[in-house]
């Protein structure tokens, strides 16, 4: 069993003391409109998926044990401020709920933690890339908006334009299918707006990138298959920084 929350304390005990370089995975996403096609907590759903199998995939390793910790499923979230849904908390709320809940299980001897985040609004990120800074060398963040990451990724997360489109709608698909409307998906345009550009410009919602609907990107083009790919690689990136901080 890999997730932290449906362990019993006993279990816990028993696992911290069998020897094993225990490292804890901490979900990270928000709660905001994804288009009129996929689930509020579209990017939750798909750090839990990149958790859940990269633990997976350590299950047998005779040393390493990741633990799926559970997920904060609230982010900094403005820029959906316009759409129903959109649940937000302030950057300090984030950066000390993170390091408070570290601090918490390093205290338990669970001292080291990666996060795993999904959802790119830059002040996330920036909260986040503080967080660690703050916890020190036993904690690592899988910031997949740094080149070396997003180069591994599909050209559609690449171009910027990915938000509630074909990258992350096929990763739901693949995941949680039954939460995505696919007959609304199909009939959505490409809408190719280039988010990073955008907010550097100083366009800071939605609505005045030209998001009226919530999403940019090819959602009709999405499929399970692309997702189940995508996931394989995410997972691979996750599984290198368990490794990474289970060596400290």
């Amino acid at each position: 069993m890999s997730d932290l929350g449906e362990l019993t304390y006993p279990d816990l005990e028993e696992l911290l003391e069998n020897g094993l370089r225990a490292v804890v995975v901490l979900p990270l996403g928000a709660t905001e409109p994804h288009g009129p096609h996929a689930p509020l907590e579209t990017d939750t759903l798909i750090s839990i998926g990149i958790c859940r199998r990269a633990a997976e995939r350590l299950a047998d390793d005779p040393e390493i044990r990741a633990l799926v910790l559970p997920p904060i499923s609230y982010g900094v979230t403005r820029y959906g401020a316009a759409f129903p849904g959109a649940v937000s908390i302030g950057e300090k709320t984030l950066r000390t709920l993170v390091v408070e809940v570290a601090r918490s299980l390093a205290a338990q001897g669970l001292g080291r933690i990666v996060l795993v985040n999904s959802h790119f609004e830059p002040e996330q990120v920036r909260a986040l890339r503080e967080a660690v800074a703050e916890l020190g060398p036993t904690a690592r963040l899988l910031d997949l908006t740094r080149r070396r990451n997003a180069e591994r990724l599909t050209e559609e997360f690449r171009s910027g334009s990915c938000h509630a489109g074909r990258y992350e709608t096929s990763l739901v698909l693949a995941d949680r299918p039954a939460l995505v409307r696919e007959e609304r998906m199909a009939a959505l345009e490409s809408t190719m707006i280039d988010m990073p550009a955008a907010i550097a410009a100083g366009q800071t919602d939605f609505m005045a990138m030209g998001m009226d609907r919530a999403y940019c990107g090819s959602p009709a083009e999405a499929t399970a298959d692309e997702g189940e790919r995508t996931f394989e690689t995410l997972a691979d990136m996750l599984v290198g920084l368990v490794r990474e901080v289970a060596a400290c």
